[in-house]
């Protein structure tokens, strides 16, 4: 993990949604670990969360738990210097396009858009009060390489999601709030495990070969191996500190050299 000698946040304020778990969870850790006080939320606390970070239970899913959420995390930390919207997602069934109702559609686009749409509406306004702030939103490589098979809702709304965050970016640049956009490969999550796992049992072979497979549907990873949460949470950690002030407006791609184009 980073130290605060070469990344120091304190006392800087931080929201981090999707904050108790894989990428999510690790950005917080570095956040914490940098001297920022920070405040997340979910349907419920984990067991492991930090006595130091802010928990609020919401549900992130509804306009009515986004509004709750960032009230209470705002009032908690009295203003907000730093928003990470991580939160995403997709359990999306197999079968391609014929197989994604209106449902399935609208639940991949209030995980994987509108909370991040909602939670800004919410905070970003106390920023641009102050005169400054940093916004990240969390995409994906699945914007620009979408996998037909069970990832077109969530390949879609990260790209609706891509392209709000660049016209906020142009909005908020002026009035002295960066937008930045990160947008993660293949990251080895916990749930990224079970997948691996689960594929793996069907092959009749080991984790390794379970790995290969998801490394071969995305057309090979150069690195030869996914990201780890902490490399996503150290890049987020970086970019919203004083040493990024020049980054706004554009998207940093962490995938091990996954997409195949310039």
């Amino acid at each position: 993990m980073m130290g605060a000698g070469w990344i120091d946040l304190t006392g800087r304020r931080a929201v981090v949604t999707g904050g108790t778990k894989g990428v999510g969870g690790a950005v917080v850790a570095a956040l914490v670990g940098a001297g920022a006080r920070v405040v997340t939320g979910a349907r419920s606390r984990p067991d492991d969360l930090p006595e130091t970070v802010g928990f609020f239970a919401a549900d992130l899913m509804s306009a009515e738990g986004c509004a709750d959420f960032a009230r209470s995390a705002e009032t908690e930390l009295g203003g907000v210097d730093i928003l990470v919207n991580v939160l995403g997602g997709s359990s999306a069934p197999g079968g391609g396009f014929a197989a994604l109702s209106d449902e399935i559609w609208m639940k991949e686009i209030n995980q994987n858009l509108m909370a991040a749409v909602r939670i800004d509406r919410a905070l970003v306004p106390g920023m641009l009060e102050r005169g400054s702030g940093v916004v990240i939103h969390v995409t994906s490589i699945q914007h620009e390489l979408p996998l037909p098979e069970s990832t077109i809702g969530y390949a879609a709304a990260k790209g609706a999601l891509a392209t709000y965050s660049k016209a906020l970016s142009k909005e908020l640049a002026p009035k002295g709030v960066r937008v930045v956009r990160v947008s993660p490969g293949w990251v080895e999550t916990e749930a990224s495990v079970r997948l691996a796992q689960r594929l793996a049992e069907q092959a009749g072979t080991d984790y390794e070969g379970g790995k290969r497979i998801i490394m071969d549907s995305l057309g090979g990873i150069p690195l030869g191996r996914p990201a780890q949460p902490q490399e996503v949470a150290d890049l987020v950690a970086f970019l919203v500190s004083p040493r990024a002030a020049s980054i706004t407006g554009t998207e940093v791609v962490i995938d091990g050299g996954t997409v195949p184009t310039v």
